[in-house]
């Protein structure tokens, strides 16, 4: 693995300032340094325009519905952590020593802010090719991986409680914090005689998300 971000992200930056910013998290930014944030808001709208159009011309006879549980999976932070971790994003990203000595989960979280922070920043430096180039390469093997549609979490969980005979999933936001730019909702999902299960994500569809991946995931542990 080469020891230039740039030739790990094939992209050569003419604007070297925004590579900077979206290698600096909000835990190393001082008083007179912009975080990553603000690009990372862009990076999540860059990459869904761009994972839709790969998927509207890839999967002609598909409707909607597969469509979107494609588009779900591949926009996750799941699949955005993962590209994060082979590409070894944590060697490049400016943190506090708190935010690098966290869970493996809590840091993957903060690689994948970054990618999208490089998206961003891709896109305001070369538009939307030099973005889309970075996701085709990068995110293909995901796309080729799932032959049929996957089911995102929220709709394995309603499954699985239906099932069950347990009804259906209860989500409550607990808690909204962060600027109106780049906002962390916490949410618990409730179900049936298994108590309530924790999320968090930078929207309430995320949030809910990972609250019925804690619940699936622990259920899974107990079987």
């Amino acid at each position: 693995m080469s020891n230039n971000i740039e030739d790990v992200l094939g992209y050569r930056f003419s604007d070297k300032a925004l590579l900077e910013t979206a290698l600096t998290h909000s835990s190393a930014a001082g008083a007179h340094i912009y975080s990553n944030e603000r690009l990372e808001f862009l990076g999540d709208r860059v990459l869904g325009i761009i994972i839709a159009d790969i998927l509207y011309s890839r999967f002609e006879d598909e409707d909607e519905g597969s469509l979107a549980r494609r588009f779900s999976a591949l926009t996750s932070r799941d699949a955005i952590a993962e590209v994060a971790r082979k590409l070894e994003i944590e060697k490049f990203v400016e943190m506090s020593p708190a935010d690098a000595a966290t869970s493996e989960r809590g840091l993957l979280s903060l690689l994948a802010d970054t990618v999208e922070a490089l998206l961003g920043a891709m896109f305001l430096d070369g538009g939307l090719d030099g973005a889309a180039n970075f996701i085709k390469s990068h995110w293909e093997e995901m796309i080729e991986a799932n032959i049929n549609p996957p089911k995102d979490a929220k709709t394995e969980l309603q499954e699985w409680t239906q099932a069950k005979g347990l009804g259906l999933p209860e989500y409550e936001i607990v808690e909204q914090s962060g600027p109106d730019h780049a906002p962390i909702f916490r949410v618990e999902v409730e179900i049936s005689n298994y108590g309530r299960y924790p999320g968090s994500g930078n929207s309430r569809r995320n949030a809910e998300m990972e609250a019925a991946r804690a619940f699936l995931e622990t259920v899974e542990k107990n079987k």
